[in-house]
C-alpha cells in the first residue's frame, strides 16, 4: 500500500509561500490537544468548594485543593465560597465590590419606604450571609443573589410597615433588625435556598430630605425632654434617700434619749425610795448629810467667797488678801445649818 501523497497548498495572501498539508492538519490537533490539557484540572482556594457537573448534572462536591476532571466541557467546576461572610448592601452601594450582588441597581427605590403611619422614610441597611449548602444553592433557587435581594428588601417593608415613623427614627432600631433577621431565615429555611443569614443591621434610617430639619429639631427636642427627666430623677433619687435616711437618724435619736430619759427617771425614783427608807430610820442624821452633800455641789461653783458671822465689825481690811471681783460677802446665817429637829 502506497503512503499518502500531501501535495504543498499555497498559504492565503502569500502566492509564493507553500504549507505542507500535514501541518494544516497538526494545527487543530495541537489545539484540540492543549484546550484538553488546560480543561482537565481545576483548584479551589481555601475558602471555597467546587461543584462539579457532568454534562449539567450533579456529580460530587470538591474539598479546596487540586482536582482533576474530564475535558472540553464534558465536566465543569463552579467554585462556591462557603467560608466566607458574603454582604449586601440596600440603599446604598461600596465601589469595586467583589461580590456581583452587594449593590443593587436601584439604590434610591430600596431606601424609599412608607412606616405604618403614612410616613415616608429613607432606609439603608446591610445583610451578612454565607452559603451553607453548596448544592441548593446553585440547584434549589434560579439566581439566588437577586432572589435573596427580593427577599430581604420585602421582608424590610413588610417590618418598617408595621412601625410608626418614631419608632424606625429612635427607639425600634434594633426591635426591627431582630424582626427581619427572624422572617428572614424562615423564608430561606422553607425555599431550601442554602443560605444561611448571620445578621442585619440598620445603617442610615433618616426621613426625606425636604422634612429633614423638621425631624431634627423634634429629635432635639425629645432629647433635651428625656434629659430633664434624667435630671429630676436624679434629684428626685438623691433628695429622698437622704431625708428618709435624716428622718431615720432623728427617730433612733428620739427613741434613745426617751430610753434614757426613762431610765434616769427609774434611777431617780429607786435612789428616791432608799434615801426614803434612810429617812425613816434616821430623819435628823439624814437631813444633815442632805444639807452638806448639796453645799459640796453648790459652793465650788459660785466662785472665791468670804463667810463671816453676823458679828463680825471688820470686813475691809479682808478685801486687800483677795484678788479684786472674786469676793463677794455673805452673811454667816447663809452658811449655818438649819436647825435640827
Amino acid at each position: 500500500m502506497k503512503p499518502p501523497i500531501f501535495h504543498d497548498i499555497p498559504a492565503p495572501g502569500f502566492p509564493n509561500l507553500k504549507l505542507p498539508v500535514k501541518l494544516i492538519f497538526l494545527v487543530p490537533v495541537a489545539l484540540l490537544l492543549l484546550i484538553g490539557i488546560f480543561s482537565a484540572y481545576f483548584t479551589v482556594n481555601p475558602e471555597s468548594v467546587a461543584v462539579v457537573q457532568r454534562f449539567g448534572k450533579f456529580r460530587y462536591i470538591a474539598d479546596p485543593g487540586l482536582h482533576f476532571m474530564l475535558p472540553l466541557g464534558i465536566d465543569q467546576a463552579t467554585v462556591i465560597p462557603i467560608r466566607r461572610q458574603l454582604q449586601l448592601e440596600f440603599g446604598f452601594g461600596t465601589p469595586n465590590a467583589t461580590n456581583p450582588d452587594q449593590v443593587g441597581t436601584e439604590p434610591q427605590l430600596e431606601r424609599d419606604m412608607v412606616t405604618g403611619d403614612l410616613n415616608a422614610a429613607e432606609v439603608e441597611w446591610i445583610l451578612q450571609y454565607s452559603i451553607s449548602d453548596p448544592k441548593q444553592y446553585l440547584f434549589h433557587v434560579r439566581n439566588p443573589g437577586p432572589t435573596l435581594r427580593d427577599l430581604t428588601e420585602s421582608v424590610m417593608c413588610e417590618i418598617i410597615g408595621d412601625r410608626t415613623i418614631d419608632e424606625v427614627l429612635t427607639i425600634g432600631r434594633a426591635e426591627i433588625e431582630r424582626d427581619c433577621l427572624t422572617k428572614l431565615k424562615t423564608l430561606l429555611e422553607r425555599f431550601n435556598m442554602g443560605i444561611s443569614a448571620q445578621q442585619l443591621q440598620l445603617n442610615n434610617v433618616h426621613p426625606p430630605g425636604p422634612v429633614q430639619r423638621s425631624f431634627d429639631e423634634v429629635n432635639r427636642a425629645q432629647q433635651e425632654r428625656e434629659t430633664l427627666i434624667n435630671e429630676a430623677n436624679g434629684e428626685v433619687n438623691r433628695i429622698i434617700p437622704k431625708a428618709k435616711g435624716l428622718a431615720a437618724q432623728r427617730i433612733s435619736s428620739a427613741e434613745g434619749f426617751a430610753v434614757q430619759r426613762v431610765n434616769e427617771a427609774e434611777g431617780d425614783v429607786t435612789r428616791f425610795k432608799q434615801l426614803l427608807a434612810q429617812y425613816e430610820k434616821a430623819p435628823a442624821i439624814t437631813k444633815q448629810r442632805l444639807y452638806l452633800e448639796t453645799m459640796n455641789e453648790v459652793l465650788p461653783k459660785l466662785g472665791s467667797k468670804i463667810i463671816l458671822d453676823e458679828s463680825a465689825k471688820q470686813f475691809l481690811p479682808f478685801m486687800n488678801l483677795q484678788p479684786t471681783g472674786s469676793i463677794t460677802p455673805h452673811p454667816a446665817s447663809s452658811a449655818t445649818p438649819p436647825p435640827t429637829r
